[in-house]
């Protein structure tokens, strides 16, 4: 059970995509701006009350995301009308490279990080210049060899730990992942590398996309996979992938935490 306030409103998720190119990253800092403040500021405005929210994880400077959720709380019990006038509303109040795709009532003790059961990530690249792609694809125009890379992304399957890709003097109690899905996959110019998993570390997708693009173009045989996971030496790795061609593309939860408050 996830500890609560002694004063608790009632909980609702609120879905949300956005292109991060304007935006460092999804949590508050001090000196930038991000989606995390530009949202609380928006419910804050509209909800006429300081309304904080807890996001289901956070994504780097110029990463994006299809999909993410978080969480807050307010007094007042909303219908399902009132929840979607409140989304429209929103969405005509916030900047267009941010947008409200649901809000949900959901139950007193969800919590949009640590219920999540999953998460998955799409990595894109583009081999062939595509000006209307500069900000949503990294351009990487030498050769790859792909099925190199799905044999070493093979590798990646399973809990594992992964220090070896996580960003260096990150605070947390394990490296264990368990990752459910890694593949490439082609269409013409285009590649896309998808992945899924319990739960990722800082700077994971990146760098794990960064070492398969040096087995992509032969300075690392697929094998070698095996030996830097082995070696939970960051530097073994390869460096990091560019933030903007990655793609938070979905949180999942179990179902029964979408039951509405109350009921």
């Amino acid at each position: 059970m996830h500890l609560q306030s002694q004063t608790r409103g009632l909980r609702y998720f609120i879905e949300i995509a956005y292109d991060g190119t304007s935006y460092h990253g999804w949590q508050r800092q001090p000196q930038s701006i991000t989606v995390q403040e530009v949202l609380e500021e928006a419910l804050s405005t509209l909800l006429r009350s300081e309304v904080p929210v807890v996001g289901a994880g956070r994504t780097d400077a110029g990463v994006h995301a299809t999909q993410l959720f978080a969480h807050f709380e307010i007094e007042e019990s909303y219908s399902f009308e009132a929840l979607s006038h409140l989304k429209f509303r929103l969405n005509r109040f916030l900047p267009e490279a941010v947008a409200v795709n649901a809000l949900l009532p959901v139950s007193a003790e969800a919590h949009a990080r640590f219920d999540a059961v999953r998460r998955s990530y799409e990595y894109k690249i583009h081999m062939v210049k595509n000006p209307f792609l500069v900000n949503q694809s990294y351009y990487f125009e030498k050769p790859l060899n792909v099925d190199a890379m799905n044999e070493a992304a093979a590798f990646l399957l399973g809990r594992q730990d992964f220090k070896c890709f996580s960003r260096s003097k990150t605070d947390v109690k394990t490296y264990i992942c368990e990752i459910t899905e890694a593949r490439w996959d082609q269409d013409g110019a285009q590649l896309k590398f998808s992945i899924s998993a319990d739960r990722f570390l800082r700077n994971m997708v990146r760098a794990i996309v960064g070492t398969l693009l040096e087995i992509g173009q032969g300075k690392l045989k697929p094998a070698a996979l095996k030996t830097i996971i082995a070696s939970r030496t960051r530097s073994e790795a390869g460096a990091s992938a560019p933030a903007h061609g990655l793609y938070l593309t979905e949180v999942a939860y179990p179902k029964e935490i979408f039951e509405k408050y109350g009921e």
